[in-house]
């Protein structure tokens, strides 16, 4: 019991000297809701203790270990018991129960890091921060500045998304990108696994989906030309390369578990009922044409999409989500439901049924059909829908949350309406957009300019929103569509630094933002993202 006075009695005494003394420039990205630092440093070696009081806090203290190996070459040791001499880590829960799970506090002075936290994710957004404030240097003596620090998210949805299907990433690249997430505290990601140009997640009932389904004979070069009819233009050039690539469900299985030891939640996207040609491929009895079809070579949007009047298509989505729920244990599946376009639904006499026999007005409305059914299964399996704002065409689903994409239209219009909504507008969450006005020195990109300091401006709450309205919007998520994005390293390249503005516009309180502190951070953390390899766009370096 005095071990425990005497820590709160530090933790006092801490709070008074750090507000003596002005804030050094800390390379913590996002900004801390509030923090303050002395000059001083906690040496970190390999006699340094951690001290653990429960158990449920195991993994994260695992993950600071497994941390301090590959990069520092030593681990630490785990007590339960405060020592009476030396310095060491100490991880305790607050006295009550708030329920706030995702905020920490960090303690540093010469002698002792402490953290609180009641969840294990804040725990973990704690060591992330202490992770960042290590020297950077591979030594058995790791400086760590001293700091006080009381930290929260501002936002509960705070996504990064990555288009799997145009170009395929491997499972290890996959997972690089979830340790870029959980460095920025990010907690969701948006895995798009489905799309015309290739299917990705291995379904055991039908196999030809990535037996056909996954392979595409070649990938057009370059942006695509259309003639004056809208068709492909003969000028197209392509590589005659075949592509390929999907994920195993062991391989899905593992990646998850890899992000649930980072507090991330994956959100699959299969996407339906447009955007559905590779499936078509495979299936083409479940279009409105029955084919035949091939995995689209080009980018762009097709005609052919699922048939909204056959009951087959139905059973045939449902068996292929009942496989993916069982793999993706967070609370949402998205399905898409972006620009489908409604030309095979006018003329099929099955849709056409449809219509006439659900008292449907029009496509838009069989399209409100189609998503409130697959919603209905979804729900059945304790699941929640999301999906593209075109879903409100015709009317929303009675439970499904919207990403507003096109603008932020949809996001207010669902907000009004009580439902659900992440912002992730293509001005300026697209992160496929160019990030300099000279295009000749940036690589080719699908268009539309998307500087970092307009990421880091960002604010999800339109104001056109009242204070009740304000409380749907969950929060918002970058994108990193790949029609252009052919290898990892432009990944890289596309997502950083714009990831790192968008995690403090997600993260940092509003009133603690400033762009050009921001930038001054970012140049000194800049250092962690070169010790880690990555190819990151530099041009804020010359701000």
């Amino acid at each position: 019991m005095k071990s425990i006075i005497g820590l709160f009695i530090f933790i006092a005494i801490s709070c008074c000297a750090f507000a003596q003394i002005p804030t050094r420039v800390l390379p913590l990205i996002p900004l801390p809701r509030e923090v303050k630092s002395s000059n001083d440093n906690f040496i970190l070696t390999n006699k340094t203790i951690i001290v653990l009081t429960n158990d449920k806090f195991k993994q994260e203290v695992d993950y600071l270990n497994n941390y301090l190996k590959k990069n520092y070459d030593f681990q630490l040791q785990i007590v339960s018991v405060l020592p009476t001499d030396g310095n060491y880590i100490f991880i305790t829960q607050p006295d009550f129960e708030a329920g706030f799970m995702e905020n920490y506090d960090l303690s540093i002075n010469q002698n002792q890091i402490v953290f609180i936290a009641e969840g294990n994710a804040g725990l973990f957004y704690g060591i992330e921060t202490l992770i960042q404030l290590m020297s950077l240097e591979k030594t058995q003596e790791v400086k760590i500045a001293c700091v006080q620090i009381n930290d929260a998210p501002r936002y509960q949805w705070r996504g990064m998304h990555l288009d799997c299907s145009r170009h395929f990433f491997t499972k290890e690249e996959v997972k690089t990108y979830i340790d870029y997430l959980a460095m920025y505290k990010f907690n969701v990601f948006h895995w798009h696994l489905t799309d015309d140009q290739g299917w990705r997640i291995e379904i055991k009932k039908y196999p030809l989906l990535t037996k056909v389904g996954s392979q595409r004979k070649e990938t057009i070069i370059g942006k695509p030309k259309w003639d004056k009819n809208g068709e492909p233009s003969k000028d197209n050039k392509y590589d005659g390369i075949p592509y390929g690539g999907f994920y195993t469900q062991d391989d899905i299985k593992d990646i998850v578990s890899y992000a649930q030891l980072r507090h991330i939640t994956i959100v699959p996207e299969i996407e339906m009922p447009g955007h559905s040609l590779a499936a078509l491929a495979a299936f083409p009895q479940y279009s409105c044409t029955g084919g035949p079809f091939e995995t689209f070579t080009k980018w762009g949007v097709t005609d052919d999409v699922y048939c909204a009047g056959n009951d087959s298509a139905f059973l045939f989505i449902q068996d292929i989500l009942t496989e993916v729920i069982d793999l993706f244990p967070g609370k949402y599946i998205h399905i898409g439901g972006d620009e489908c376009l409604k030309e095979r639904w006018k003329v099929c006499p099955k849709c056409q049924k449809r219509i006439a026999d659900e008292k449907l007005k029009n496509e838009n409305e069989l399209q409100s059909y189609f998503i409130t059914r697959i919603e209905k299964f979804i729900n059945s399996k304790g699941k929640q829908v999301i999906g593209w704002d075109e879903i409100l065409e015709g009317g929303l689903a009675p439970n499904a949350a919207v990403m507003s994409w096109r603008g932020t239209g949809g996001g207010i219009a669902a907000a009004k309406q009580k439902h659900f909504v992440v912002m992730t507008p293509g001005k300026p969450c697209y992160f496929d957009h160019y990030q300099s006005k000279d295009k000749t020195k940036e690589p080719l990109a699908i268009g539309g300019f998307n500087p970092l300091d307009s990421v880091y401006a960002y604010d999800p709450t339109p104001k056109t929103l009242s204070e009740e309205e304000g409380k749907f919007i969950m929060g918002a998520q970058g994108n990193v569509w790949t029609e252009y994005i052919t290898d990892f390293s432009k990944v890289q390249y596309m997502s950083m630094p714009r990831m790192a503005a968008l995690s403090e516009a997600l993260w940092t309180p509003k009133d603690k933002k400033n762009y050009k502190d921001f930038i001054v951070r970012l140049k000194l953390h800049s250092k962690l993202l070169d010790k880690m390899g990555v190819n990151y766009s530099k041009q804020f370096l010359s701000k």
